[in-house]
């Protein structure tokens, strides 16, 4: 039989396994943590937020209740068995690593109605996972009636393999949906990452399963409960770690390196697309004089005037009307026939401006608001056209009389009299820059006073 360290915990093994997963879990949560704040990337109430949460979470219940319910640690606590159905059946099960794989399951579900359905998710994240999650509380809800655990936590064989058959099933369901989503070119590689997912998450399951049915039905060898329960250990916080790593559902924030903080400027949606002028100030740009008589619709074609406006509006904290009808002038450059591309996009706009609590939510008609988030063809042309109209009386009732009057108008006739002098004197003008994302920024500003001084300046 076991005995000592093996059965009580605090062997030498022991320690080392849970400092490996303590340094496991503080690198899963600066992995999560980091890039937002170093690049201070918006909070938003979308799955693309509240998944990764979860998955951190899961991570955190699945490393933790290993460690407890396999006895790593020696402790005092008189009739600690007693909380081995809190830990070995329902924090390690449902709340640990079916957590952790149903997060990944609703990511897989999400691609598929996105890209093959070409519609939102009929299912809401935050009711799709909680279904995901009824198989494994059935099962532990059996578990904790029947009560097959004996006083070292460990299960009755006939327990052990329709349990680590729990687990494979939550593998093959991830295959499942990755398969069916398998033909679409992703521009991010979404699929890819799933794949790796899949790969990782089965190599570390078949070990950490391997490892979990032997500490249950061994344990009167000694060595080998040692080992198998360093090996559990271990292996989950590699998965947790590296199954993380794979990001599947922010395409945008994937391309954000902490080594690379130059990116950073590329997060715009339409220049990760390669859509043409996303994002960028062509200063060296064909002169358009812009008339106030002229239409609304036709001068905010006038990227110049454009920015113009966006800057005076983001004043006025009214900017997101200006940034909305941007991007979806935007999304109207992709062809019709680029039916990834016009998801892609769409999906962007509709949780930036779309959805109820989004970052920077657009005042819209409810009616107006449910055609688009209820829409069975995300790659229509007219998504967003009831939405832009109603957006574009908000401007003209709101901003458009103000703007005449403003120093950002007196401001953008004062540099469009300057570019119009330098084109007549043949001056040279400079390359291009990036815009940014966020709309209370001013990433003209410096441009703005490096090309009044020019024209101020003496001759």
């Amino acid at each position: 039989m076991a005995s000592g360290c093996a059965i009580h915990g605090g062997c030498p093994s022991d320690y080392v396994a849970v400092a490996i997963s303590v340094i496991c879990f503080f690198v899963l949560l600066s992995r999560s943590v980091l890039p937002c704040l170093i690049h201070k990337a918006p909070r938003t109430n979308s799955s693309s937020f509240w998944i990764p949460v979860i998955q951190v979470i899961a991570s955190f219940n699945l490393l933790f209740s290993i460690m407890m319910s396999v006895n790593l640690l020696r402790f005092r606590t008189k009739h600690w068995w007693r909380y081995c159905y809190l830990w070995a059946v329902w924090i390690e099960g449902p709340l640990g690593f079916g957590l952790l794989m149903g997060c990944r399951i609703t990511q897989a579900f999400q691609l598929y109605f996105i890209f093959v359905k070409k519609r939102l998710p009929p299912i809401k994240s935050y009711i799709f996972l909680p279904l995901v999650l009824l198989p494994w509380i059935f099962g532990a809800a059996i578990i904790h009636a029947t009560k097959p655990l004996n006083d070292k936590c460990h299960m009755r064989l006939q327990w052990t393999f329709p349990v680590a058959g729990l687990h494979a099933l939550y593998v093959l369901a991830l295959i499942a949906f990755t398969r069916a989503v398998r033909h679409v070119e992703f521009r991010f590689d979404e699929l890819r990452d799933l794949w790796k997912g899949i790969l990782v998450s089965a190599t570390s399951i078949i070990i950490w399963v391997t490892a979990f049915v032997l500490n249950e039905i061994h344990e009167e060898i000694s060595w080998l409960q040692v080992a198998s329960r360093f090996v559990l250990l271990v292996t989950g916080g590699i998965l947790v770690v590296v199954f993380f790593s794979i990001s599947s559902n922010q395409p945008l924030l994937s391309q954000i390196s902490l080594k690379k903080r130059e990116h950073f400027e590329f997060q715009r949606m339409g220049q990760a697309l390669g859509i043409p002028d996303s994002g960028l100030l062509f200063r060296k740009e064909e002169y358009r004089p812009v008339d106030p008589n002229e239409p609304l619709d036709k001068l905010l074609l006038n990227k110049r005037f454009r920015q113009s406006f966006m800057e005076f509006a983001d004043s006025c904290y009214a900017g997101e009307t200006l940034h909305f009808f941007e991007e979806v002038y935007e999304h109207g450059k992709i062809p019709v026939d680029d039916s990834i591309r016009r998801i892609y996009m769409a999906r962007h706009i509709m949780e930036k401006f779309i959805v109820s609590g989004a970052e920077m939510e657009v005042n819209l008609s409810h009616k107006t608001r449910q055609e688009i988030l209820t829409t069975q063809d995300l790659t229509h042309s007219d998504l967003f056209k009831n939405a832009l109209n109603e957006v574009m009386q908000l401007i003209k009732m709101n901003l458009v009389r103000d703007y005449w009057t403003s120093i950002y108008f007196i401001k953008f006739k004062e540099e469009e009299s300057c570019d119009e002098a330098m084109q007549k004197e043949g001056w040279s003008f400079s390359s291009p820059r990036l815009s940014s994302v966020q709309g209370s920024d001013d990433p003209f500003y410096q441009e703005h006073m490096s090309k009044s001084s020019r024209c101020s300046s003496p001759g």
